[in-house]
């Protein structure tokens, strides 16, 4: 049975605890004496208002929430908060744009996409390009984690929340006894890598506002930057070095910081299978990049092709999405490679986008098992993980997902080539929403804001059902999901 009231109850207080992040981005632009500080105050008003509307009448409401209506509030709560937080970008003059532009926007920063459809960034006020950075930088390990890790009094059912927000196919494993506790800690982690990011980037020579604003976005796996040139703006080595560092770092599992600093011991990060493929995946693939770059003659020395094929290979495979050079104008198959790179993404826990190392590491494992059925069909031959047998109904769910995706990216490539545009601008945005990477080929290599509003919902989607990992938005149109 579903508890709707209480669902909306619960969308009420978060969104109201949403509009509170309007106030950081208004405190920027009151120190840099910016007029868009009112915007954000204008917008702050609208969406506490909007949340004691929907929380007021159903403030008694204490129902525990079940698997059903943690599907519901998640998808309402991502799709909610995404056009929520185009408010103050729409309300602001100095960008003048559309509410389908804004919504964009929004949503690309809250599911850590990175797609952009502004230009101009250098010269806009401060407090925009904090909020677009604090979007992603909320987004980046989930809303709904941070709401069950601080709000135990909501009376909601935590699990059922973070089962279907959390991506990835071992998503029930907790690190902890009980859920808050793990939400919390990783929480912790998040932040822990935020600070240090952020201290590494002004060591390396940004100032302050940009160390925290970058910050924010690497460890979230985002990719927005407070310059057009993205890191290419400051051309600087260490930045660089700082970067790649962070976003490796922040591809990886959680649970697994979470176990080295728990058991001050380096042994889960030696022994996860997931962690070494997805090392091998950016070395090998920074490897081919270096030796084509060469060959082609586009770089003039070793040292030149090793610094772009290094930053971009670990940008484009953990769906980071900065960049120091316009890599879609890379020369033969490059760009190619590395958008396919960003199908992988990064591992399972991590803020990264794709499918997850993990899933393809299955796929491949399983496509092996039928092979050597094949040769040997009395055989029985199991797929394993980090040692571990993989249950059937993992390695079918993986299958599922798979077909599930392949799917969706048909059905809005071909939406997105009816609406008017080419081919490799519709596969390489679709590619780029819905691995939550960003920047992609074409006409969407720069930015988004040339294609048309409807390529832009669709792509709206996209990113909704990358980072719910489309079998949380798919299963609330299933006949069977609203049968009593």
């Amino acid at each position: 049975m579903l508890h709707l009231a209480s669902t909306a109850r619960l969308l009420g207080v978060l969104l109201t605890l949403f509009s509170l992040s309007m106030l950081p981005p208004a405190a920027i632009g009151f120190l840099y004496g910016e007029s868009t500080a009112l915007v954000f105050l204008e917008a702050f008003a609208l969406l506490l208002i909007l949340g004691g509307l929907l929380w007021g009448p159903l403030y008694r409401m204490r129902q525990e929430l079940q698997a059903r209506d943690g599907f519901i509030l998640v998808v309402l709560f991502w799709l909610g908060l995404g056009l929520a937080g185009a408010t103050p970008l729409f309300l602001d003059p100095n960008l003048q744009i559309s509410f389908t532009d804004a919504a964009f926007e929004s949503m690309s920063g809250l599911t850590t996409t990175g797609a952009t459809v502004l230009t101009g960034l250098d010269d806009l006020p401060r407090a925009l390009l904090w909020y677009r950075q604090q979007l992603q930088w909320m987004g980046g390990m989930g809303i709904i984690v941070l709401a069950v890790a601080i709000l135990p009094l909501l009376g909601v059912g935590g699990m059922q929340l973070f089962k279907a927000e959390t991506p990835g196919p071992i998503r029930d494993n907790k690190l902890t006894p009980r859920i808050a506790e793990t939400a919390r800690n990783l929480w912790y982690i998040y932040l822990g890598l935020t600070v240090a990011c952020a201290l590494a980037y002004w060591i390396a020579g940004m100032d302050a506002f940009d160390a925290v604003a970058h910050a924010f976005t690497t460890v979230a796996i985002g990719g927005f930057s407070t310059y057009d040139a993205s890191i290419g703006h400051f051309d600087s080595v260490a930045i660089e070095a700082v970067a790649v560092a962070f976003m490796v770092i922040a591809g990886m599992n959680f649970a697994l910081h979470f176990l080295v600093l728990h058991r001050a011991t380096w042994a889960p990060y030696r022994r996860d299978e997931e962690l070494r493929t997805y090392l091998i995946l950016l070395g090998s693939t920074t490897a081919i990049v270096v030796a084509y770059l060469l060959w082609s003659g586009f770089s003039p020395d070793t040292g030149d092709a090793v610094r772009k094929a290094v930053f971009h290979v670990v940008s484009i495979g953990t769906t980071t999405g900065y960049a120091t050079d316009d890599f879609y104008l890379w020369p033969g198959f490059l760009p190619v490679l590395l958008l396919f790179l960003s199908f992988v993404g990064g591992c399972t826990g991590s803020t990264g986008g794709g499918m997850k190392v993990v899933r393809v590491l299955l796929l491949v494992k399983q496509g092996l098992r039928e092979i050597k059925r094949l040769i040997h069909p009395h055989a029985r031959i199991t797929v394993k993980v980090n040692g571990k047998e993989a249950p059937d109904r993992v390695v079918q769910a993986v299958w599922g997902f798979l077909a599930a995706y392949v799917m969706v990216f048909v059905i809005m490539m071909l939406a997105l080539m009816a609406s008017g545009l080419d081919q490799v601008t519709a596969f390489s945005a679709v590619a780029a929403t819905l691995n939550n990477l960003g920047p992609g080929l074409g006409e969407v290599g720069a930015n988004y804001g040339g294609i048309n509003d409807f390529s832009k919902w669709v792509l709206v989607l996209a990113m909704l059902m990358g980072r719910l990992e489309i079998f949380t938005v798919l299963v609330l149109l299933s006949p069977a999901f609203w049968r009593r």
